[in-house]
């Protein structure tokens, strides 16, 4: 049974950081794309950024280039996204997704399985 679980979410200052992670169980992991998406009240879920497979490449939307970073550890199933000097509207919901694939994208539709989601928030 395919599953994605995600943690680390949290409460934080503006400009501060957090660690969000996604393991991931019940499939063949490094052949699958994994993406992070999230979900503020009241908006569309939208990508943040994303990991392929193989050559670990990634992909980040321009709101947080610069500020988050994507890695994976193959060997323990787990994609982590490193948010740095974090703000206000980076405040939602977290998802992990995962797709079979080689190069990753920042689009929603094109994922086929996800996780519950981890709770962000960014205020003073």
């Amino acid at each position: 049974q395919l599953q994605l679980v995600e943690s680390g979410g949290g409460l934080v200052q503006p400009g501060g950081s957090l660690r969000v992670s996604c393991v991931a169980s019940g499939f063949a992991f490094d052949f699958y794309n994994i993406g992070w998406f999230r979900q503020a009240p009241g908006k569309e879920r939208e990508g943040v950024s994303c990991i392929s497979s193989r050559r670990s490449s990634t992909n980040y939307d321009d709101s947080v280039k610069g500020r988050f970073t994507i890695s994976r550890d193959n060997a323990e199933n787990t994609v982590y996204l490193q948010m740095d000097s974090l703000k206000p509207e980076d405040t939602a919901v977290y998802y992990c997704a995962a797709v079979r694939g080689y190069y990753c994208s920042l689009q929603l539709l094109t994922y086929d399985y996800w996780g519950q989601g981890t709770q962000v928030t960014v205020s003073s």
